[in-house]
């Protein structure tokens, strides 16, 4: 018997704000939270912007010892997760905490500490890296930080496919909870790769856009678009089965229906020229739903202002959505917050419950000119009013990973 899967708590830092609700009034009200790199010196580096965390203070969250002792991707998660689990408004009596999981994963982890430590080595020696090292680097430790914050005792099990990442993970939670193995998860991801080595390792790639202009670095499916901006935070849901919120009178925000997750097979850094995976993934998770594509009414995009994804992206959706591809809201809130990685399917699966609860769609920001490769409704620069009764979010990643999930209005 396979369980419902509803949405009782939300969490999330962005570069446009410091919960859920400055995210989500920041996205709608097409605010831009890219702006020139504070987090180390670009003097020597193409690139200069970059969506970083504002006016945050980790101490009114933590404290000061722990977040020394932590890398920043972990003290991102935990927040996003201390928000979550107060929004869902649980207290340990609810559930027994084995059957808590926490799937909160990230596509690089402690990119920070390895940053500092490798330069310590280069610099002052291999026996000055710090005893940190390898705990603040490896990515369950995103996880086990808010497994020991909330002594929550489930699997920990972060699903590290990129870009996708989050998504995987959030989608790994949902069967975990529908297949009666857990009663809740912490599901989600984080991101804080804003430095010289992750920085500089993007550019390398030639995958980052190296524009000056704030306004025009991030513009998804724009025909001039030349590559993503970079951005950091976390976005943590709790996944809960329906009768165990039933059970503790839990309000419920939305329910999460289908999953879909495919590999194109292709290429290591670049999508399958067909869109062949992506479409795939899209269809299984419409059958996963048991929904026929004409239902869903919002997709949350990848569209990372990149010229080959945003292309194969589009192909994909007119793919798999025949003719309805066109009557769909689409959005890609990544001009607004750049690329959060592994973090990013989680911010705008929020961003799909965000859209359901409140019958807004965010807009594509920066956008002004149109690509004939990209002739879709991108809900471009403004945000729509629409009933949202189902919306898809799809994210992929290096590795030829894709990812989607479907979120339903609640219906009791």
């Amino acid at each position: 018997m396979k369980r419902r899967v509803v949405i009782t708590g939300l969490g999330a830092i962005s570069p446009v704000g410091n919960s859920v609700e400055e995210t989500f009034k920041a996205l709608i009200d097409g605010k831009n939270g890219i702006d020139q790199i504070t987090l180390f010196d670009t003097t020597n580096s193409k690139v200069k912007l970059a969506g970083e965390l504002k006016d945050i203070n980790f101490e009114d969250y933590l404290d000061k010892k722990e977040i020394k002792r932590s890398d920043r991707v972990m003290v991102l998660g935990t927040i996003a997760a201390m928000e979550a689990y107060k929004h869902a408004n649980l207290k340990p009596s609810d559930y027994d905490p084995y059957r808590f999981g926490i799937f909160v994963t990230s596509g690089i982890g402690g990119l920070e500490t390895m940053d500092a430590d490798i330069s310590t080595k280069a610099l002052r020696g291999a026996d000055r890296i710090s005893p940190f090292f390898i705990p603040n680097s490896i990515i369950n430790m995103i996880g086990g930080m808010i497994s020991i914050k909330f002594q929550v005792k489930g699997p920990n099990i972060p699903v590290v496919t990129a870009c996708s990442a989050a998504t995987n993970s959030i989608g790994e939670a949902f069967r975990n909870i529908r297949d009666g193995y857990l009663d809740l998860c912490f599901a989600g991801g984080a991101e804080a790769a804003i430095n010289e080595t992750g920085v500089f390792g993007f550019a390398a790639l030639k995958a980052l856009s190296v524009e000056t202009d704030k306004n025009l670095a991030s513009r998804p499916f724009d025909k001039l678009r030349n590559g993503f901006v970079m951005g950091e935070g976390a976005g943590v849901l709790i996944l809960e089965a329906y009768e165990h919120a039933l059970q503790r009178g839990a309000k419920i925000y939305g329910e999460i229906i289908g999953y879909g997750s495919t590999s194109d097979a292709f290429h290591m850094t670049a999508p399958d020229n067909d869109a062949e995976g992506l479409t795939r993934a899209i269809k299984v998770a419409l059958d996963d739903a048991k929904v026929k594509p004409e239902v869903i009414d919002y997709i949350n995009a990848h569209g990372t202002s990149t010229i080959l994804n945003d292309k194969i992206e589009t192909l994909g959706i007119k793919k798999a959505f025949g003719a309805h591809a066109y009557d769909l809201n689409i959005s890609s809130t990544k001009g607004a917050t750049g690329h959060m990685l592994g973090a990013t399917g989680a911010v705008e699966s929020i961003v799909c419950v965000k859209a359901i609860e409140t019958s807004l769609i965010p807009p594509t920001i920066h956008y002004q000119n149109p690509d004939e490769d990209c002739d879709l409704n991108y809900t471009v620069n403004k945000f729509v009013k629409r009933d949202v009764k189902y919306a898809m979010n799809i994210n992929v990643g290096f590795g030829g990973q894709n990812a989607v999930l479907i979120f339903k209005k609640f219906e009791g």
